[in-house]
């Protein structure tokens, strides 16, 4: 079974589909904020094998992560329902570039707000990423994206994962 995603991305955010494998959707705000990082929206989805729950698979995924970035603090998480649909949210921070990254920039605290969805053997995600020091301008937002989230199961068979935009 393959997923359509659907979500409304804020209207001037530019919006690349399919930028990599599992990326479904990345939109970027118009422009960097005060402390220099611009505001992301990822979409993702992978397939989900065995008969792993969704607070399971978000459990796998987050201890995944910690190996992945730097310094990563999970702030919140919760099991819930979203317009209907059962979710696992997460609050996390962590740290992007450093001391020896390229140009000798130094590195960024970032927090990300991320729901997840499973359905069907399709997991998905909905990344809200901004620098730390912004949340208080973007956590709202974040939240009004993740509520427009709809998964319908797609039309032709052997999709990946698709996305239909709404202009929000």
């Amino acid at each position: 079974m393959s997923l359509t995603v659907s979500l409304a991305v804020p209207r001037r955010w530019s919006t690349r589909d399919a930028p990599a494998p599992g990326v479904v959707v990345l939109a970027r705000a118009p422009a960097a904020t005060r402390a220099g990082f611009t505001p992301e929206l990822t979409v993702r989805t992978c397939p989900v094998e065995g008969a792993t729950s969704l607070v399971e698979w978000r459990a796998t995924a987050m201890a995944a992560l910690a190996g992945q970035l730097v310094d990563l603090e999970v702030e919140d998480a919760d099991a819930f329902e979203l317009e209907g649909e059962p979710v696992v949210y997460h609050r996390f921070s962590h740290r992007l570039g450093g001391a020896d990254a390229v140009g000798g920039i130094d590195g960024i605290d970032v927090l990300c707000d991320q729901w997840a969805w499973l359905r069907d053997g399709v997991g998905v995600t909905l990344t809200g990423t901004v620098a730390r020091a912004d949340y208080g301008d973007y956590y709202d937002l974040f939240e009004d994206v993740a509520a427009t989230v709809e998964l319908v199961p797609a039309a032709t068979a052997g999709s990946a994962g698709g996305l239909s935009e709404r202009a929000g």
